[in-house]
């Protein structure tokens, strides 16, 4: 390796030279390393001369070719230059002939014979008829190059001229090749022979060029007349195969342009160009085929019968008009034109057949079929670009552009006399060609973008039922499970965002429907979970109902005004179709939503299924699925507006949403009112989601009544004195007169309940804290009703299977006491009194509990002393009656405000604008507070008429049922504080407020 290293050393040191180099090598290295430089170095000096030799070998095969080449090319020069000088010579003999002929005519002088006389007037005829043909060959050697230069200026007329030109001077020169005689012309000159074969391929292009003008829709009126020329000239047609001609390369044009590479931002630009070719197929129909009748002015600037025009003027047999134009111009230009024969300088292009006008009849029948025949191509052709269209706003942006095509001046312009004259009707190619794609391709979106909602919807419950149904304490369960198990901790808990900032200055009656307040989403119990579920929905929608706004007119209240301008300026109405694109908007919106509601009954019926195996069903986490279903259903139409927006529509002012509110309400009070189709979509959408949340709260009911009166029977059941003893609770002593036989009154004691049994009051308030932790206030009347009606019945059944029990006097069993049978009789109607409703349309189930209340009541009397239960009853009636008074707020979940309280005043008094809550319409618990005139009078003077209105006292009352009334403390201390003078709470402003 050494050894090696230091040979490329030495190697490198000799490479770069240098004064003594090769000394230095022979005094750092060894003789055995130089021997193997030296090696190194002549391998390396063969390797080079190697390749030198095989570069050289290469070069010199080419120098060889090259000089062959050259050797070539001199031999041609030279006897192209023995062939220009003998056409010299020629030429000098040429001119030098007549000469010595002259001059012997001179010295012969009068004495020649007139046989040479004859020959010298013979040599000039021949001369011209040399000059005639060179004429000739030289205008047929330049005709080419005019093609050529026709066609690329687009003057394909002048070109099919030239070319029949051509076709004619070969006729007249004998040059056909495919003839059988001889051409002594061509013997002369060889190189005709090559230019009649390089004008041989001029009338497939000319015809070429033309039928691909054809196509384009920005060439002009003439170009076009000018090329259906050509064809006609070229292939001997007629005008109407001439119409057959350009409606086949205008439908050619539309299958091109239909399948042009497709790209998002390019459709709009091809459907545009689509229509406007199709109407500028149309213009030019009239301004080439369509013939004026007779009498009828032409209009310069509405131009017609351009084809047979231009027909007339090329064919023309008038002298004036004889030959080709630029023939004429050509004769200014060049001497040797005037050696050109009468034939090819009056030569003039003729048809074999007349161009006769084509008929109105004929023109409309064979538009009217190019048309129908375009219309698969163009339903096949627009239906496969559309798909590229993702959304209704880009749809909206190309018809809109259609529109403004259609309508810019130089596409209005006589339209409708074009089609009159051609077609014998108006013709509308949005009506009659896009306008079905395009909402085929709008529904294709609105339904592939709902079920994307819908499809999302569901896999968004999943996951909240799933988040629902964990267990405590796992890694997933957050704040927002706990607050949907027990929505009493969310509606006392605090948050920032309970008041929105401008709560201050702007009331509720003018805040937008799409904002909402802690606070308020707190007073209608919309749980955290069905908030962030309404508002996921809700944002997609938005997104989906923003998207298909732009295919709508944007401003409603001008629609009238924009309908009528459009229908005296407009090609067409593109808001025409707005009906129907909402009926889609609202079929597909609902449609997702019955969806989703499918999805929540599936998993209310797995639900159910699970809560009636479960044992401890009151604590199951599937009973936070059921709420969080029922407030979802009962929620979705009030936190999610664009839904309502999607099948209503626009929204209006708020005036507007407050009078549709109070009609809605005034129709509901008998009044006969036409009802809105549209409106009464959304009201069964809402009876829909009503049913559905009632059908979650009633499995909610069902398991609650069946837990807690379960436990409440077992303790009725149990036939222990313990237990009974357990259950009691305060007795009171009343005393009482009796009058004797003989007049005289005795007094005695009596003792009676006061108050329910403990298991009645565990029952009770144990149904009211489930009531209240699922958000009692706002729980539907009739869920409540039925969770007292089941409740009420399964107790029913208790005290009856309690009844039987006694009643086969089983050995063992304790006997009922008269006390014992007072205590169950004042449970059994105070029970009745608390859980019994008061609707119209239970009527008949409270008749069945009615009649089982009095058998149930017969057969606890029976243990009661007849003469003991006259004393007792009036007595016991008046505890019942103080008992549930006094348990009324306690219990005022379950006793409800119809029971007690009247109703409230129709309106505010109040002056002051709540900008916090919306004051509740509905029934209240608790009483008002009582009002104090003289702060009044002090405070407020302008308000003494009003407030004179409001306290109107009342009918009188008895003493009892006023200590009874909700508020009448507040009333006796109010009372006692007006004779005094001092301060009192009752008196100050702030409380008066809130009475109201």
């Amino acid at each position: 390796m050494a050894a090696t290293a230091a040979e490329a050393a030495a190697l490198d040191a000799l490479k770069r030279g240098g004064p003594g180099a090769a000394e230095a090598l022979f005094e750092a290295h060894t003789a055995a390393e130089l021997r193997a430089v030296e090696r190194q170095l002549r391998a390396g000096i063969e390797g080079k001369r190697e390749e030198l030799r095989q570069m050289v070998g290469e070069r010199y095969r080419d120098l060889i070719e090259a000089a062959d080449t050259i050797a070539e090319m001199r031999l041609s020069a030279e006897h192209l230059l023995e062939a220009v000088r003998g056409l010299q010579q020629r030429r000098a003999r040429g001119r030098a002939g007549p000469t010595p002929s002259a001059q012997s005519s001179r010295r012969g002088g009068a004495g020649m014979p007139a046989r040479e006389a004859g020959a010298q007037q013979i040599v000039p005829q021949s001369q011209e008829k040399f000059y005639c043909l060179a004429a000739q060959t030289q205008l047929l050697l330049q005709i080419p190059e005019k093609i050529w230069t026709a066609m690329e200026s687009s003057q394909y007329l002048q070109a099919t001229q030239l070319y029949l030109l051509c076709c004619h001077l070969h006729g007249i020169l004998q040059l056909d090749s495919s003839g059988t005689h001889y051409s002594p012309i061509l013997a002369c000159f060889p190189i005709l022979a090559r230019q009649v074969a390089a004008s041989s391929h001029f009338r497939s292009t000319i015809l070429q060029e033309s039928k691909s003008l054809l196509k384009s829709k920005t060439v002009l009126d003439q170009a076009v007349a000018e090329a259906l020329c050509s064809i006609m000239l070229l292939e001997d047609s007629s005008p109407r195969q001439a119409l057959a001609d350009f409606l086949l390369a205008r439908k050619s044009a539309i299958q091109q342009l239909l399948n042009q590479p497709h790209h998002d931002a390019g459709i709009k630009a091809q459907v545009c160009s689509l229509v406007e070719l199709l109407a500028t197929t149309l213009y030019q129909a009239h301004a080439l085929f369509y013939t004026l009748p007779e009498g009828m002015p032409s209009d310069p600037s509405f131009p017609s019968g351009l084809l047979f025009s231009a027909l007339e003027t090329i064919t023309s047999q008038h002298p004036a008009g004889k030959g080709i134009t630029v023939l004429k111009e050509e004769t200014k230009l060049s001497t040797w034109f005037k050696y050109l024969p009468p034939s090819i300088t009056e030569f003039q292009l003729t048809l074999r057949t007349l161009a006769h006008p084509i008929s109105q009849d004929y023109l409309r029948d064979t538009l009217q079929k190019w048309i129908n025949m375009c219309k698969e191509d163009i339903r096949i052709g627009i239906t496969s670009l559309l798909v590229y269209v993702k959304s209704l706003k880009g749809l909206a942006g190309i018809r809109d552009a259609v529109w403004e095509l259609l309508t810019s001046e130089s596409m209005s312009q006589n339209w409708e006399t074009v089609c009159c004259r051609l077609l014998d009707k108006p013709i509308s190619f949005w009506e009659d060609l896009l306008q079905q794609l395009f909402l085929d391709r709008l529904q294709t979106l609105t339904k592939e973008g709902f079920d994307n909602i819908a499809t999302s919807s569901g896999e968004l419950l999943t996951l909240a039922v799933q988040e629902l149904e964990a267990k405590f304490g796992s890694p997933t369960h957050n704040k927002h499970i706990l607050f949907e198990q027990n929505m009493a901790s969310f509606l006392w808990s605090e948050s920032p965002h309970d008041l929105l900032p401008d709560a201050a200055w702007i009331t509720v009656a003018n805040r937008s429907q799409f904002t909402k307040s802690g606070l308020s989403m707190k007073a209608q119990a919309h749980s955290p979970c069905v908030q962030s579920f309404c508002s996921a929905l809700d944002s997609k929608l938005k997104v989906k109902l923003d998207d298909l706004l732009s295919y709508l007119p944007s401003d409603s209240s001008l629609s009238k005004e924009t309908l009528k301008v459009q229908s005296r300026n407009s090609a067409f109405d593109r808001y025409a179709d707005t009906g129907t694109v909402e009926e889609l908007l609202r079929s597909h919106c609902i449609r997702c939503v019955d969806h989703m509601l499918g999805s929540i009954r599936e998993e209310l019926h797995r639900a159910e299924g699970v809560l009636q195996g479960c044992q401890d069903a009151l604590h199951s986490p599937t009973l936070n699925t059921v709420l969080f279903m029922a407030r979802l259903c009962r929620s979705l139409g009030e936190l999610c507006p664009h839904l309502k927006q999607c099948i209503l529509g626009k929204p209006g002012s708020p005036e507007g949403v407050t009078r549709e509110l109070w009609s809605l309400k005034k129709a509901g009070k008998g009044k006969t009112q036409e009802v809105n189709p549209i409106k009464a979509k959304w009201q069964e959408l809402n009876e829909r989601l009503l049913q559905d949340s009632l059908s979650a709260y009633r499995i909610w009911s069902s398991v609650v009544a069946k837990v807690l009166v379960q436990n409440f029977m077992q303790s009725l059941l149990k036939d222990e004195a313990g237990s009974i003893l357990a259950t009691a609770t305060n007795w009171e002593e009343i005393e009482i007169e009796e009058e004797t036989e003989t007049g005289s009154s005795i007094k005695s004691k009596i003792r009676l309940p006061v108050q329910p049994s403990w298991s009645v009051q565990a029952l009770l308030f144990s149904l009211c804290q489930e009531v209240s932790r699922v958000g009692g206030h706002t729980l539907p009347k009739v869920t409540l009703q039925e969770l007292l009606k089941t409740c009420m019945t399964e107790i029913l059944a208790g005290y009856e299977k309690l009844s039987e029990g006694k009643q086969e006097k089983k050995e063992g069993m304790l006997p009922i006491t008269q006390n014992r049978a007072l205590q169950l009789l004042y449970d059994l109607r105070y029970l009745s009194i608390v859980l019994t409703t008061k609707r119209e349309d239970m009527k008949s189930s409270r008749n069945k509990q009615d009649s089982r209340t009095e058998k149930l009541t017969d057969f606890l009397e029976s243990y009661i002393d007849p003469f003991d239960l006259d004393v007792f009853t009036p007595h016991l009636n008046s505890n019942l009656n103080r008992q549930v008074q006094r348990t009324s707020v306690l219990f005022g979940l379950l006793i409800g405000a119809e029971n007690q309280y009247t109703s409230r005043s129709s309106g505010p008094t109040s002056q002051e604008s709540h900008n916090t809550l919306p004051l509740a319409s509905s029934q209240i618990r608790f009483g008002l507070l009582p009002l104090s005139m003289s702060s009044s009078r002090k405070t407020k003077p302008a308000l003494r008429s009003s407030e004179h209105k409001a306290q109107i006292p009342a009918p009188a009352l008895t003493r009892a049922e006023e200590t009874f009334r909700p508020g009448s403390l507040f009333r006796q201390l109010a009372a006692e504080e007006e004779d005094t003078s001092a301060p009192s709470l009752f008196k100050l402003g702030w409380l008066s407020s809130m009475t109201k």
